[in-house]
């Protein structure tokens, strides 16, 4: 697994963050390093996954990225459910193909170049994952793609939505920041590293505080949620049709 090196030299100018080349050469060693717990989460998500996905349906895991919760799921979820996963950068799709045919991925599934923000089609599903995708997309069109999400989820059918959120205080919010940073400290992550990464995402992660994404989900077509996982400023919830 290559690692995460993309912060580890002093930048003039910080970028933007973008889901290309760069970034999706490191992006596993990027989640493992960078987002707590991420395998018990995993884990977790296939749990929820098995009971809520049915024969026959279709599962989407939308911001796939290199095609991992795929790999996760395969043992958990029944054969019988075929995957979809939709990301916006065509280099991790690839890299999720590749890494899919060298795990013998025999579950039939489809890979879609998309990009969110200007909507996706959504059928016949019975789960849905966003795991840390949906903060990445624009607050303008979020309603519209979870209204479309439930839309095109059978009854009953399951949104798994793992984000960061804000915390409902300032001083909350600092502890957590400071929380996390130390976690990618112990990661291996300088602070220069975590400095410019923070910079970088500035205009491009915009997280909801928890009580919004509930807001969001209840008003949008599900008839209930709640928190699944919760590590200071990350979040995993649960939304049913």
């Amino acid at each position: 697994m290559p690692k995460d090196r993309l912060f580890n030299k002093k930048r003039r100018v910080v970028s933007d963050f973008n889901f290309g080349k760069h970034t999706a050469e490191v992006f596993d060693d990027m989640l493992h390093r960078s987002v707590p717990f991420y395998a018990e989460v995993q884990r977790m998500i296939g749990e929820i996954a098995s009971d809520f996905a049915v024969e026959g349906s279709q599962l989407y895991d939308l911001g796939c990225s290199t095609c991992a919760t795929f790999l996760a799921l395969d043992a958990s979820v029944a054969k019988g459910v075929r995957f979809i996963g939709v990301d916006s950068s065509a280099e991790m799709l690839q890299r999720g193909r590749d890494k899919l045919a060298k795990a013998k991925f025999t579950r039939e599934h489809e890979l879609v170049h998309a990009d969110l923000n200007q909507g996706v089609a959504i059928n016949d599903a019975s789960v849905v994952i966003m795991n840390l995708t949906l903060q990445f997309v624009r607050p303008l069109y979020r309603q519209q793609l979870i209204r479309t999400i439930a839309g095109g989820l059978r009854e009953q059918g399951c949104l798994i939505l793992v984000e960061k959120v804000i915390p409902s205080t300032s001083l909350l919010n600092r502890l957590f920041i400071k929380y996390y940073y130390a976690f990618k400290q112990r990661q291996g992550y300088s602070q220069m590293e975590i400095a410019q990464k923070r910079e970088a995402l500035e205009n491009v992660l915009v997280p909801y505080r928890l009580e919004e994404n509930m807001e969001l989900l209840l008003s949008s077509g599900f008839s209930q949620c709640d928190v699944f996982f919760k590590w200071y400023n990350f979040c995993g919830m649960i939304a049913i049709k």
